[in-house]
């Protein structure tokens, strides 16, 4: 038998698949291989067959690389995804498990709970961590977070980040200000990673949820209805499990991806640095980071970045490591040297007001030190971002050097752009390539960060030969596009817009009949699911749009909003659809929209399709490629 494993070709369309019919007389007698969390089930010999009524599961185990553990893989034949991951009929335990609770996990599991998706999220610490690790909140978060029902809390505790202040061997190279076109509706911002995970905490909360803690995934394994998982209680008690879907959000270190067996290739960088929460007391424009640094013959040998906190003159500074606070003999886990690092003194005051002394723009003192660590900087981006119903998010799925805020903030799209789908599944109503599409849009922009971070970080940002204005968007990270994506239509003629694929921006000045202040299209876009945007500058263009929503409605199995958006004056008597008025003409222009327009924007807030002159049928076509038919 020959084992075609989680990345092995496919067939059909996207298709999941059911393993192939075999009949064996050996046992599946699964073992235990590691000590704590580590722990993976696996097969007790290399070929090993289970007959279980009418189901049948072929396991085979790959070779291992070097420092990885061999894993079963499953051969698999068609099948399409169900609900909640049955078996022969019985109910999951649960129709979504979510390893890890950092903000990509907890992002995920609000946006599922929002969804009314079942899902326990478990993490193995005891507790929050109260680090400030991560900071930097780009544009496109806050504007995924509003969607979400988020953003308020968010906003009251951030602090807004305006710029950067550029030093180089101590004289001002450059004020670079964050600056966006108006219509992107929110801004840069920091806020330290711990008060980001309360917040989100908050939220899974009151939705009904809670986050299981000092719980550690064991173990787990899968085949074409389910996910069986192994977790390790705080009690020290274990507790099977079987899940519809399991997403992964565990970090650099995931046991997710070791045990999906998938390669995580790349290096660290071979610098050490170290962190510390602070206040310094010097006069610097508020809300401006200041990035100093010593450079000798072309290359950098110290460096300060601080960003500011919230609170008076607060800041998150990292700088290169001392001699005598370095780590690098320690081992890495599996050669994966990412994050905070143990196993050694911490840094203190008089460690970073050393820094402060030698780079420091003017005179300044530290005080208040709240924490401090030595953290390593890796770049790796793992095979593949899932398999079958198991799914990488966040540092499991790629890790990179922090140049411009880009880590945590590419963890919670990705968690984005898989919730809505992981829901789907579990409802009946994906499409068989739907799941699959999460690889096809989500790994190349990983791939990206990963190597313009890179880049950014041996180079400085201001090297990029992009003008300021493109660097600043694709920073803000409003430039993601998932053009040529399975599940996008795409682009014809007249190219005015934006394209299938790409952000769908905002646009004010929309109004309703019955309201005396304007909306956003963002106020149009909080529902939970695909929104059709028909326009229309003559009474006579809305006459087909009933039928046509009626039709859209139907392949959407239900799961489908709808606006007609209409010139100021144009006369709307008898439509049956909602109707807001494009009163400042923003929305004509933004779009390229021109009378008996058609635009499908995603829950993830990304253009599925446009139309110039949008038809039933043509709906109907573009929808088949997400929902079941």
């Amino acid at each position: 038998m020959r084992c075609a494993g989680p990345h092995a070709p496919r067939t059909g369309a996207g298709a999941v698949q059911r393993p192939v019919s075999a009949r064996c007389n050996n046992p599946c007698r699964p073992v235990r291989r590691g000590a704590g969390a580590g722990r993976i089930l696996k097969p007790a010999s290399t070929c090993i067959c289970t007959w279980r009524g009418s189901q049948q599961r072929a396991h085979a185990i790959k070779p291992p690389r070097n420092g990885q553990v061999a894993h079963p893989v499953v051969h698999w034949k068609e099948v399409r995804p169900h609900a909640g991951g049955s078996r022969g009929g019985a109910v999951a335990d649960v129709e979504v498990l979510v390893v890890g609770a950092g903000p990509v996990g907890l992002t995920a599991a609000c946006a599922l709970r929002r969804r009314g998706i079942g899902c326990r999220i478990v993490d193995r610490l005891p507790a929050r961590q109260p680090y400030a690790k991560a900071v930097g909140i780009q544009p496109r978060t806050l504007e995924i977070w509003d969607r979400m029902g988020v953003v308020r809390e968010v906003l009251a505790a951030a602090v807004p980040l305006r710029g950067q202040l550029l030093y180089v061997n101590g004289a001002q190279q450059a004020r670079i200000e964050l600056t966006l076109p108006p219509e992107v509706p929110y801004r840069f911002a920091a806020l330290p990673q711990n008060d980001t995970e309360r917040i989100l905490e908050d939220v899974l909360v009151r939705g009904g949820g809670r986050v299981e803690r000092g719980t550690e995934l064991v173990g787990f394994e899968q085949d074409a209805d389910e996910v069986r998982a192994e977790l390790a209680l705080p009690s020290g008690a274990r507790e099977r499990i079987s899940a519809g879907y399991l997403l992964g959000c565990d970090g650099a270190h995931s046991i997710v991806r070791k045990a999906l067996g998938f390669g995580f290739e790349g290096a660290a960088l071979p610098e050490e640095y170290m962190l510390g929460d602070v206040e310094v007391d010097w006069e610097l424009p508020p809300g401006y980071a200041v990035r100093s640094m010593h450079r000798r013959d072309g290359h950098t040998d110290d460096l300060l970045v601080c960003i500011p906190l919230p609170g008076r003159n607060r800041y998150r500074m990292s700088m290169l490591v001392p001699p005598e606070l370095s780590r690098a003999q320690l081992p890495g886990d599996e050669g994966v040297l990412h994050g905070l690092e143990g196993g050694g003194p911490a840094p203190g005051l008089e460690h970073l007001q050393a820094v402060l002394d030698r780079l420091a723009p003017q005179p300044a003192t530290a005080s208040r030190l709240r924490w401090s660590s030595v953290f390593r900087i890796g770049h790796r981006l793992v095979d593949h971002y899932g398999a079958h119903r198991v799914f990488l998010a966040g540092d499991a799925a790629h890790i990179h050097p922090p140049t411009g805020a880009q880590g945590m903030n590419t963890g919670i799209q990705d968690a984005c752009n898989l919730a809505w789908k992981v829901a789907m599944a579990v409802r009946s109503t994906a499409s068989a390539q739907l799941l699959r599409s999460y690889d096809a849009e989500r790994r190349p922009v990983g791939e990206e960060v990963v190597q313009r971070t890179v880049r950014h970080a041996a180079e400085g940002v201001q090297a990029d030969p992009d003008d300021p204005s493109t660097v600043i968007r694709r920073e803000a990270q409003l430039l993601v596009n998932y053009r040529g994506s399975p599940i996008v239509a795409p682009d014809r003629p007249p190219h005015q817009g934006p394209a299938p694929g790409d952000r769908a921006p905002d646009c004010g000045g929309l109004r309703f009949d019955l309201t005396a202040f304007p909306s956003r299209l963002f106020d149009l876009l909080r529902g939970q699911e695909h929104t059709v945007l028909l326009y229309a500058d003559h009474p006579e263009q809305l006459v087909p749009y009933g039928e046509l929503v009626a039709s859209a409605r139907s392949a959407a199995h239900g799961q489908l909003d709808a606006w007609v958006i209409v010139a100021p004056h144009t006369a709307t008597d008898g439509l049956l659809l909602p109707v807001v008025r494009d009163a400042l003409d923003e929305f004509r222009q933004r779009y390229g929209a021109a009378g008996g327009a058609g635009f499908v924007v995603r829950p993830d807030g990304y253009l599925g399709l446009r139309s110039s002159q949008v038809s039933g049928p043509e709906l109907v076509s573009y929808l088949a490629a997400t929902f079941r038919t």
